[in-house]
Parts: C-alpha cells; structure tokens; sequence
C-alpha cells in the first residue's frame, strides 16, 4: 500500500456542511482495515521516539486515530471536543472555520507542563480548528507539541497559522 493508493480512497462531498466546500471525506480510509493499518503504521513511527505523554484527538475524526496513536505510543489520550460535550471543568477558545465559528473545550485536569503533546485532526483546512486545539494547550502550560493530520489542503494555508508548534507533519496534501 502507498500513501497515493490511500489517497484515491478520500471520497469528495461537494457542498458539505455548506454550499461551496468540498468536503474530503476520509470514512472511506477509514473501512478500510489495510489503510488503517498502513496509516496507524506510518504515523506511530513518525512519533515513537518523541516521549509522547498524551495524544490529544479534536472532535469528532480526530478521535479515530487519536485514540489509536495514544494506545500505540503508550500515551494518555484527551479528547478536544465542542462546547458543552465535556463534564468537568474546561478552558475554552472560540475560532474560526473556513465556513463559520465554533468553541473548542478541554477539561481544565487534561495536561501538565511536564507532558509531550501530539495532538490529532483527520484534517487541516485553515488551521483554525488545529490552532485552537494548540492555544488550548498553551493555557495549560505545555510547551512540547507535535500537531498532525492525515490530510492537508494546501491551498487554504493552515499550515502558516501554526508558527509555534514543534513539529506539524501531514500525510496526504491536496
């Protein structure tokens, strides 16, 4: 399997969530077991040897393989999730998508200053939903962050928002 062969599987949904995105839809990679296994493979290797202490998957497809990665690493997984979906007391960070606003939560017990974040999105756009994920570390002290997606859209330059993280890597640009 080739990074090119997962690609070809990303199905478009045009006009989705509002008229004028084209939605790169990746539950088709994800039925996929060889591509789920080929991904998990490729990502665990790029972050084994960062000491990684808690993988951070935003809602709701960065859980898929946030919550893989954190078991593959030996790490703690925290879910980011939208207002009003987390129980305990939470910092929150409003941002903006490519086609509206939304409010990032995490609860306020999640993370240390001491810990190494990964943090996990299925994709980046315009880096907003990514950026808060990170902003919301930042308030809890964290200083070692690694971002990542499976897929990049180059062409909306989220990317050039995330000046601060350690180290952001994608797998498949369009």
């Amino acid at each position: 399997m080739t990074l090119e062969e997962v690609k070809k599987e990303i199905r478009d949904i045009p006009d989705f969530p509002s008229k004028g995105i084209l939605f790169k839809d990746l539950t088709t990679v994800f039925k996929n077991p060889q591509s789920m296994e080929y991904l998990t493979n490729i990502l665990v290797d790029m972050y084994k040897d960062k000491k990684i202490t808690k993988v951070i998957g935003i809602e709701s497809r960065g859980f898929i393989f946030g919550a893989i990665l954190a078991h593959k690493l030996h790490a703690g997984f925290v879910p980011v999730r939208k207002k009003g979906k987390l129980p305990a007391s939470c910092f929150e960070l409003d941002y903006k998508l490519e086609y509206g606003t939304a409010t990032l939560e995490i609860h306020k017990d999640a993370l240390n200053n001491n810990d190494t974040i990964l943090i996990h999105d299925d994709l980046l756009a315009t880096g907003g939903t990514l950026c808060a994920a990170i902003e919301l570390t930042k308030m809890m002290g964290v200083k070692n962050i690694y971002a990542n997606t499976i897929v990049e859209l180059e062409f909306l330059h989220g990317k050039e928002a995330m000046d601060d993280v350690v180290v952001y890597n994608s797998l498949i640009r369009f």
